[in-house]
């Protein structure tokens, strides 16, 4: 059986796939995704490392270093350029971030369900309505605390 999710980039030469449904999807404002992605927002989501699948090509790949001052590694095509994932993040061992406009099909990943760092967002760019913060969510300490009871890692960049 196919997995139910697959995604690629602009020239096709770099394809993956990933079974299990999205648990964390954003639109992301902050500096970091705009110069990475060439827009004023990053639409992604979390998957498990384990769950993804490079069925062909070999991305090239960029260390960074977020406002955070968390560590990751963007991917992407070297022939065609397209960012595809975040991956390696410091702060979420075992997950990576999928580009929403990589799949096939995008309609088959549920709408963003916040959106981070706002403060970042242009004038012209209307909020979605779901949660939005101004940083990353756990910027608050009560939000922080919750979550970590919750036994949930941090969201947000890096």
């Amino acid at each position: 059986m196919p997995d139910p999710y697959s995604g690629r980039c602009a020239c096709g030469r770099i394809t993956y796939a990933f079974t299990a449904a999205p648990d964390f999807i954003a639109n992301c404002y902050c500096q970091d995704c705009q110069r990475s992605s060439g827009s004023v927002l990053a639409s992604y989501f979390r998957v498990d490392v384990d769950d993804f699948t490079l069925l062909s090509g070999t991305p090239r790949s960029y260390g960074y270093t977020a406002d955070s001052g968390n560590t990751l590694v963007r991917s992407f095509c070297p022939d065609c350029g397209s960012r595809l994932v975040n991956e390696q993040l410091a702060g979420f061992p075992g997950k990576m971030f999928v580009m929403l406009g990589s799949l096939d099909d995008p309609e088959l990943i549920a709408p963003p369900m916040m959106e981070i760092f706002t403060a970042h967002r242009t004038s012209w760019t209307k909020p979605l309505d779901v949660p939005q913060h101004w940083a990353r969510p756990d910027a608050d300490p009560a939000v922080v605390a919750a979550r970590i009871a919750a036994g949930e890692l941090p969201g947000g960049c890096g």
